[in-house]
């Protein structure tokens, strides 16, 4: 008992160090890499000229990453004196707090911010509305739309009602704070959030929620030429005459970090992190299950830091699996079944409820078919694949020597008392462990030492011909 408890720590040792040096250098190359992708990219292009305007591009979720690539690209372009900048748009909303870190970075840029809502059938929903509104010039193109601002309720039970009428105050009265510092109508926007209206781009412009509609981007830049825009460092007036954009997609760290902030992709790199450990506790010497299973569990943690995590689905799915460890050594029955709930319970709470200008839709919780699909194979996987693990370690071992004990042979010289026997198509040296043995009678091995084996007389004389021996 003693010795298994010994290789159980040694195991759980070996584990813990491998996901510490995995942690450490994620942590250490990560920032690092971010950084020299940065500094390359700046060194490598010239001062950008001022007949070129830096062309964002903002598609998908409204999420951290994609925050923190509008404030860099907008710094960017001040530090290098670009006439405007354009920021393509088609989302259906986002997270809440990287709305109001986008819209801050729109209404504190001191560059002229172009949002154009492109190409024809995407939309500006939800956070996208924010965002649009806020821009120096909001523009569309025809086919498009904008609003569905409405936010997702929070919570349940009887203070619902209270709790949604806030969040709804709060988020109207930012549209209206955003609509009235651009000189926009304040007045659709509130009804957006209230009422979750949208309307079309010929619809925006008449509405005056937006400035124009232009078909494409040479015409926006013809549209808005000598256009007064107001910036943090006052009004200037815009030259697109004949200017040139420059494409500014975001850099592939960041495009990695969108990827794996997918609440679906996160959900999964968190339970294959979880099975990958635990294959590496339960069968080590490999050390594949275990550095892959650590890498995932750390790029799934990034991913939680860019979510809206419920850390009681976490704490859920952590207890599902030990719930399923604790049957594997028990094998009651009612464990897995508790495991197996706790498991679908915790994925399906693993995301809190979106807040303000949040997507109304299921891009903010694990996909239901998701959920099926992965409590199946991580039951299998722990009643399965450990359970067949751990029998095999516990069976007995049937190589060598040791493997002939209690075989039957045949005595193929006389044993007083030592000799030779055939077992197992093999013959052996050995030692009776009684009386005489003749040549001919059967044997059984009753010990081995060695390769020397014991055998006993079973009274009986094989009548298979005996091998002759010569001298």
């Amino acid at each position: 008992m003693a010795v298994h408890l010994s290789r159980s720590r040694a195991r759980v040792a070996r584990v813990a160090g491998l996901l510490l040096a995995v942690l450490a250098l994620f942590a250490a190359l990560l920032p690092a890499r971010a950084s020299r992708a940065t500094t390359t990219a700046q060194a490598d292009e010239p001062r950008l000229a001022r007949t070129q305007a830096p062309l964002l591009s903002v598609h998908g979720v409204i999420d951290p990453p994609t925050a923190r690539y509008l404030e860099r690209e907008l710094r960017r372009a001040e530090a290098e004196g670009a006439p405007l900048v354009v920021v393509e748009v088609d989302t259906p909303g986002g997270l809440d707090a990287s709305m109001r870190q986008m819209v801050q970075a729109l209404l504190g840029a001191r560059v002229p911010v172009v949002v154009y809502v492109s190409p024809a059938g995407a939309r500006a929903a939800s956070a996208g509305m924010f965002v649009t509104i806020a821009a120096g010039v909001a523009a569309m193109a025809p086919g498009t739309e904008i609003g569905a601002a409405h936010p997702v309720a929070i919570g349940g039970g009887a203070s619902e009602s209270t709790m949604e009428t806030k969040v709804v105050n709060d988020a109207s009265a930012f549209a209206r704070a955003i609509a009235e510092t651009r000189r926009r109508n304040a007045a659709w926007p509130e009804r957006a959030v209230r009422d979750s209206v949208s309307i079309t781009a010929e619809e925006a412009q008449r509405e005056g929620v937006v400035d124009l509609v232009a078909t494409d981007l040479p015409d926006l830049l013809q549209k808005i030429d000598g256009r007064s825009v107001a910036t943090a460092d006052g009004a200037r007036t815009l030259h697109t005459a004949g200017i040139r954009t420059s494409e500014r997609p975001m850099l592939a760290t960041e495009r990695a970090l969108q990827i794996i902030s997918d609440p679906n992709v996160a959900y999964l790199l968190f339970l294959f992190g979880l099975l990958g450990l635990f294959a590496e506790l339960y069968h080590p010497g490999t050390f594949v299950p275990g550095t892959l299973g650590g890498i995932a569990l750390v790029l799934a943690l990034v991913a939680f830091g860019n979510l809206s995590i419920s850390w009681a689905g976490v704490l859920l799915i952590l207890i599902a699996v030990g719930l399923f460890v604790g049957e594997l050594h028990t094998g009651v029955g009612a464990l897995a079944v508790g495991a197996l709930v706790a498991l679908v319970v915790g994925s399906l709470l693993l995301y809190s409820p979106p807040g303000p200008a949040s997507p109304t839709g299921p891009a903010m919780q694990v996909s239901p078919w998701l959920v099926a699909v992965m409590s199946s194979l991580v039951a299998g996987f722990f009643l399965v694949v450990v359970r067949a693990t751990l029998r095999a370690r516990r069976l007995a071992i049937r190589t060598g020597v040791a493997a002939l004990v209690g075989q039957e042979g045949v005595a193929t010289s006389e044993l007083a008392p030592h000799g030779t026997v055939r077992v197992d198509s093999e013959v052996w040296s050995a030692e009776s462990d009684g009386g005489p043995i003749h040549a001919g009678e059967r044997v059984k091995v009753t010990a081995a030492a060695g390769v020397t084996l014991r055998v006993m007389s079973l009274g009986e004389t094989s009548w298979k011909r005996l091998p002759s021996t010569s001298s």
